[in-house]
């Protein structure tokens, strides 16, 4: 799933795609916000984002899709 990260001050903001479902992102994401510390999340390649929680701007979580393969009728 998609998960798009704003910061505050920034203009660009951070994109990266989650094995984890929905919820799982929102409950870490307000456990971050609650306790002023720093949210990490992993991408499905490994990697590690870490940002501080009062830098937090938004978080927009996308809808779980399940991926097509093929040519078929849309």
């Amino acid at each position: 799933m998609e998960v798009k990260i704003g910061i505050q001050n920034v203009g660009r903001e951070i994109v990266l795609e989650s094995a984890q479902d929905a919820d799982a992102v929102a409950k870490v994401v307000a456990e971050a916000i609650a306790k002023g510390s720093e949210l990490r999340l992993n991408d499905e390649k490994g990697r590690q984002v870490i940002i501080p929680a009062n830098v937090l701007g938004y978080v927009e979580i996308g809808a779980e899709e399940v991926r097509r393969v093929g040519f078929g009728a849309l």
